[in-house]
């Protein structure tokens, strides 16, 4: 089980993190990231992470703005995402891959607006 939080109400140019905690060890995961969907649009990759490795992938539309972050202590990982434009405004899923399952958090709403 994924529990994502974080989500909210931003200006353009702030930011946010979200986070996504496991409930069972993250080490068990192969890959663990973010989607997101728009109203009318398709669920898109956002950034993902090797849980066992260093590889980290992003969209094009996020490089540079966003960073995704491990804390194996806390079984969580982390998206901070900073310059917020308000194309960034989504419903965000957090995933994890498994062998051949991929496992979804409940989405979280980001709203970036003036």
């Amino acid at each position: 089980q994924l529990q994502a939080s974080g989500g909210g109400l931003m200006q353009p140019g702030g930011s946010l993190r979200l986070s996504c905690t496991a409930s069972q060890d993250m080490w068990s995961f192969g890959v663990m990231g973010w989607h997101r969907q728009a109203p009318g649009e398709q669920r898109d990759l956002v950034a993902g992470v090797a849980v066992h490795g260093s590889v980290e992938h992003y969209a094009d539309s996020v490089k540079g703005r966003f960073t995704i972050a491990r804390d194996y202590s806390r079984n969580t990982i982390h998206l901070q995402m900073d310059n917020l434009k308000p194309e960034d405004t989504a419903v965000y899923f957090c995933y994890a891959e498994q062998g051949q399952n991929k496992y979804w958090g409940q989405g979280t709403q980001v709203t970036v607006s003036s």
